[in-house]
Protein backbone atom coordinates (compact mmCIF):
# COMPACT_ATOMS: atom_id res chain seq x y z
CA UNK A 1 0.00 0.00 0.00
CA UNK A 2 1.44 3.52 -0.91
CA UNK A 3 2.02 6.28 1.11
CA UNK A 4 -0.74 8.23 -0.45
CA UNK A 5 -3.46 5.55 -0.02
CA UNK A 6 -2.56 4.92 3.43
CA UNK A 7 -2.99 8.65 4.12
CA UNK A 8 -6.94 8.62 2.22
CA UNK A 9 -7.44 5.95 5.10
CA UNK A 10 -6.63 7.48 7.81
CA UNK A 11 -8.57 10.32 6.80
CA UNK A 12 -11.56 8.68 6.35
CA UNK A 13 -11.12 6.49 9.58
CA UNK A 14 -9.98 9.97 11.54
CA UNK A 15 -13.06 12.40 10.25
CA UNK A 16 -15.37 9.57 10.27
CA UNK A 17 -14.81 8.16 13.65
CA UNK A 18 -12.81 10.77 15.46
CA UNK A 19 -15.43 12.39 17.30
CA UNK A 20 -16.84 9.32 18.39
CA UNK A 21 -13.47 8.55 19.79
CA UNK A 22 -12.95 12.06 21.48
CA UNK A 23 -16.99 10.98 23.66
CA UNK A 24 -15.63 7.91 24.60
CA UNK A 25 -12.53 8.80 26.19
CA UNK A 26 -14.18 12.03 27.46
CA UNK A 27 -16.82 10.09 29.11
CA UNK A 28 -14.59 7.26 30.73
CA UNK A 29 -12.62 10.21 32.28
CA UNK A 30 -12.85 11.18 35.67
CA UNK A 31 -12.87 14.87 35.47
CA UNK A 32 -11.97 17.60 37.56
CA UNK A 33 -12.05 21.08 36.98
CA UNK A 34 -10.04 24.44 38.21
CA UNK A 35 -10.96 27.90 37.38
CA UNK A 36 -14.45 26.94 35.78
CA UNK A 37 -15.83 30.23 37.17
CA UNK A 38 -13.50 32.36 35.11
CA UNK A 39 -15.63 31.15 31.80
CA UNK A 40 -19.01 31.34 33.87
CA UNK A 41 -18.68 34.92 34.83
CA UNK A 42 -17.75 35.90 31.32
CA UNK A 43 -20.50 34.15 30.45
CA UNK A 44 -22.86 35.99 32.42
CA UNK A 45 -21.70 39.18 31.72
CA UNK A 46 -21.89 38.73 27.95
CA UNK A 47 -18.38 39.43 27.48
CA UNK A 48 -16.47 38.43 24.23
CA UNK A 49 -14.84 35.22 24.88
CA UNK A 50 -11.85 33.72 23.11
CA UNK A 51 -10.25 30.35 24.56
CA UNK A 52 -6.74 30.01 23.77
CA UNK A 53 -5.31 26.15 23.70
CA UNK A 54 -2.14 24.92 22.73
CA UNK A 55 -2.30 22.94 19.86
CA UNK A 56 -0.77 19.54 21.98
CA UNK A 57 -3.75 20.03 24.43
CA UNK A 58 -7.05 20.32 22.69
CA UNK A 59 -8.58 16.76 23.14
CA UNK A 60 -10.06 17.41 26.17
CA UNK A 61 -11.49 20.78 25.70
CA UNK A 62 -12.92 19.67 22.62
CA UNK A 63 -14.56 17.30 24.90
CA UNK A 64 -15.42 19.41 27.56
CA UNK A 65 -16.93 22.30 25.10
CA UNK A 66 -19.33 20.67 22.45
CA UNK A 67 -22.13 21.45 21.48
CA UNK A 68 -21.90 24.88 22.32
CA UNK A 69 -22.13 26.19 18.64
CA UNK A 70 -18.13 27.23 19.58
CA UNK A 71 -16.47 28.55 16.22
CA UNK A 72 -12.83 27.51 16.77
CA UNK A 73 -10.26 28.85 14.15
CA UNK A 74 -8.90 25.73 12.34
CA UNK A 75 -6.26 25.71 9.54
CA UNK A 76 -6.61 24.65 5.77
CA UNK A 77 -3.85 22.02 6.32
CA UNK A 78 -4.85 18.47 6.03
CA UNK A 79 -4.80 18.08 9.57
CA UNK A 80 -7.11 20.81 10.45
CA UNK A 81 -9.72 19.47 7.84
CA UNK A 82 -9.92 16.46 9.67
CA UNK A 83 -9.94 18.59 12.91
CA UNK A 84 -12.64 20.37 11.23
CA UNK A 85 -14.78 17.55 10.09
CA UNK A 86 -14.41 15.79 13.77
CA UNK A 87 -15.33 19.02 15.40
CA UNK A 88 -18.59 19.94 13.59
CA UNK A 89 -20.17 16.52 14.71
CA UNK A 90 -19.65 17.63 18.01
CA UNK A 91 -21.17 20.76 18.20
CA UNK A 92 -18.80 23.29 16.89
CA UNK A 93 -18.40 25.96 13.82
CA UNK A 94 -15.23 26.07 12.30
CA UNK A 95 -13.82 28.93 10.99
CA UNK A 96 -11.07 27.96 8.20
CA UNK A 97 -7.83 30.00 7.78
CA UNK A 98 -4.42 30.35 9.69
CA UNK A 99 -1.63 32.43 9.90
CA UNK A 100 0.15 30.69 6.68
CA UNK A 101 -3.24 30.38 4.96
CA UNK A 102 -6.80 31.92 4.02
CA UNK A 103 -5.90 34.10 7.76
CA UNK A 104 -7.12 37.10 6.45
CA UNK A 105 -10.95 35.73 5.61
CA UNK A 106 -10.74 33.75 9.44
CA UNK A 107 -10.18 37.07 10.71
CA UNK A 108 -12.91 38.78 9.80
CA UNK A 109 -15.44 35.72 9.61
CA UNK A 110 -14.34 35.50 13.24
CA UNK A 111 -14.63 39.03 14.09
CA UNK A 112 -18.17 39.17 13.17
CA UNK A 113 -18.91 36.20 14.71
CA UNK A 114 -17.58 37.53 18.08
CA UNK A 115 -19.53 40.75 17.51
CA UNK A 116 -23.15 38.45 17.23
CA UNK A 117 -22.27 37.21 20.68
CA UNK A 118 -20.42 34.16 19.49
CA UNK A 119 -17.31 32.39 21.10
CA UNK A 120 -14.11 31.71 19.48
CA UNK A 121 -11.26 29.10 19.87
CA UNK A 122 -7.52 29.21 18.60
CA UNK A 123 -4.56 27.21 18.69
CA UNK A 124 -2.03 30.60 18.89
CA UNK A 125 0.95 27.83 18.16
CA UNK A 126 -0.80 26.30 15.08
CA UNK A 127 -0.85 25.36 12.99
CA UNK A 128 2.87 24.04 12.75
CA UNK A 129 4.62 25.20 15.79
CA UNK A 130 6.66 26.48 16.96
CA UNK A 131 5.29 24.63 20.28
CA UNK A 132 4.37 27.35 22.88
CA UNK A 133 5.00 30.54 20.54
CA UNK A 134 1.87 32.95 20.83
CA UNK A 135 1.28 34.22 17.45
CA UNK A 136 -0.06 37.40 17.95
CA UNK A 137 -3.21 37.21 15.42
CA UNK A 138 -5.01 35.89 18.25
CA UNK A 139 -4.57 39.69 20.32
CA UNK A 140 -5.57 41.60 17.14
CA UNK A 141 -8.64 39.33 17.14
CA UNK A 142 -9.23 40.24 20.86
CA UNK A 143 -8.34 44.01 20.33
CA UNK A 144 -10.57 44.44 17.60
CA UNK A 145 -13.51 42.59 19.52
CA UNK A 146 -12.86 44.33 22.87
CA UNK A 147 -12.16 40.40 23.94
CA UNK A 148 -11.16 38.09 26.92
CA UNK A 149 -8.78 35.70 26.51
CA UNK A 150 -9.19 32.51 28.08
CA UNK A 151 -6.56 30.22 28.33
CA UNK A 152 -7.32 26.27 28.71
CA UNK A 153 -5.28 23.14 29.30
CA UNK A 154 -5.29 19.65 30.68
CA UNK A 155 -3.21 16.45 31.87
CA UNK A 156 -4.27 13.10 32.56
CA UNK A 157 -2.99 10.97 35.32
CA UNK A 158 -2.47 8.19 32.89
CA UNK A 159 -1.66 9.71 28.88
CA UNK A 160 0.09 8.93 25.70
CA UNK A 161 2.20 12.06 24.36
CA UNK A 162 3.12 11.99 21.04
CA UNK A 163 6.46 12.70 19.51
CA UNK A 164 5.06 15.18 17.26
CA UNK A 165 6.64 19.33 17.52
CA UNK A 166 3.43 19.93 19.74
CA UNK A 167 3.96 16.74 21.85
CA UNK A 168 -0.06 16.04 21.69
CA UNK A 169 -1.53 14.09 24.37
CA UNK A 170 -3.88 11.66 24.37
CA UNK A 171 -6.24 10.44 27.01
CA UNK A 172 -6.59 6.78 28.35
CA UNK A 173 -9.36 5.12 29.03
CA UNK A 174 -10.53 4.84 33.01
CA UNK A 175 -7.94 7.83 33.65
CA UNK A 176 -8.56 10.55 36.14
CA UNK A 177 -7.58 14.28 34.49
CA UNK A 178 -7.55 18.06 35.35
CA UNK A 179 -8.81 20.67 32.89
CA UNK A 180 -7.82 24.23 34.01
CA UNK A 181 -9.15 27.60 33.34
CA UNK A 182 -6.57 30.59 33.42
CA UNK A 183 -7.61 33.83 34.32
CA UNK A 184 -9.12 35.79 31.55
CA UNK A 185 -6.87 38.95 30.12
CA UNK A 186 -8.87 41.50 28.40
CA UNK A 187 -7.63 42.88 25.46
CA UNK A 188 -8.44 46.94 25.63
CA UNK A 189 -9.46 47.71 21.78
CA UNK A 190 -7.55 51.07 22.37
CA UNK A 191 -4.49 49.50 23.36
CA UNK A 192 -1.18 50.18 22.21
CA UNK A 193 1.32 48.02 20.32
CA UNK A 194 3.53 48.29 23.36
CA UNK A 195 1.08 47.28 25.87
CA UNK A 196 0.30 44.16 22.92
CA UNK A 197 3.46 43.15 23.29
CA UNK A 198 3.37 42.94 27.18
CA UNK A 199 0.04 41.33 26.61
CA UNK A 200 1.22 38.33 24.31
CA UNK A 201 4.36 37.99 26.23
CA UNK A 202 2.21 37.71 29.43
CA UNK A 203 -0.03 35.31 28.30
CA UNK A 204 2.87 33.45 26.51
CA UNK A 205 3.84 32.57 29.80
CA UNK A 206 0.79 32.07 31.92
CA UNK A 207 -0.10 29.83 29.39
CA UNK A 208 2.95 27.70 29.83
CA UNK A 209 2.67 28.09 33.59
CA UNK A 210 -1.07 26.60 33.67
CA UNK A 211 0.40 23.57 31.09
CA UNK A 212 3.02 22.87 34.24
CA UNK A 213 0.35 23.41 36.56
CA UNK A 214 -1.49 20.65 34.94
CA UNK A 215 1.12 18.39 34.62
CA UNK A 216 2.47 18.56 37.94
CA UNK A 217 -0.81 18.06 39.66
CA UNK A 218 -0.86 13.69 39.56
CA UNK A 219 2.51 14.31 40.35
CA UNK A 220 1.72 15.60 44.10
Amino acid sequence: MNKKRKQEILFYVATKFGWLLILLLGKLCSIKTIGHHYWRELVSQKKTIIFVIWHGRILLPIYAHRNQGISPIISLHADGEMISQTVERLGYKPIRGSSTRGGNKAFHESVVMLKNGGTSAIMPDGPKGPRHRFKPGTLYLAQKTDGYLIPLTFCCKRKIEFKSWDRFNLITPFSKAILIYGKPVHVPSDISKNELEYLRIKIEADMIAYEKQADEYFRT
